[in-house]
């Protein structure tokens, strides 16, 4: 069963990093299915992926509930909405434009309202709490 764990958190760590640079992907899903398999199935490889300089800060952000940083919730939600509207866009009924664009303004209120932002870092350290 361990190794069944490993699998898929290796598959959702590259699904992951793909998120990163695919809008429509997401990455924090895939992070925290990562690091919930890794839990299971390797204290070396969730030690690996917590640790990790550019994974570690977003999985920790979330076990700790300290919420998101603002300049990545500008990214998220500018992101979102530019998928979102050329999908507005090429999508013909109406009904499916307003149904992307609802879906798209709870997401974004949820973002804005339903996510902590966290403090500015004051040094090269760990983040304010």
């Amino acid at each position: 069963m361990k190794a069944f764990f490993i699998i898929v958190g290796t598959l959702a760590v590259a699904l992951a990093i793909a998120g990163v640079f695919l809008p429509l992907l997401p990455t924090t899903p895939f992070l925290l299915l990562a690091s919930a398999c890794y839990m299971r199935g390797s204290t070396r490889l969730h030690r690996w992926l917590t640790s990790n300089r550019l994974l570690g800060p977003y999985i920790a952000a979330i076990e700790n509930r300290s919420g998101m940083p603002r300049p990545a919730k500008v990214v998220a939600l500018l992101l979102m909405w530019a998928s979102l509207s050329y999908s507005i866009y090429i999508v013909p009924p109406a009904w499916a434009k307003a149904g992307l664009a609802a879906m798209g303004a709870a997401i974004s209120l949820y973002i804005v309202f339903g996510i902590p932002t966290m403090k500015p870092r004051t040094d090269k350290g760990a983040p304010d709490r």
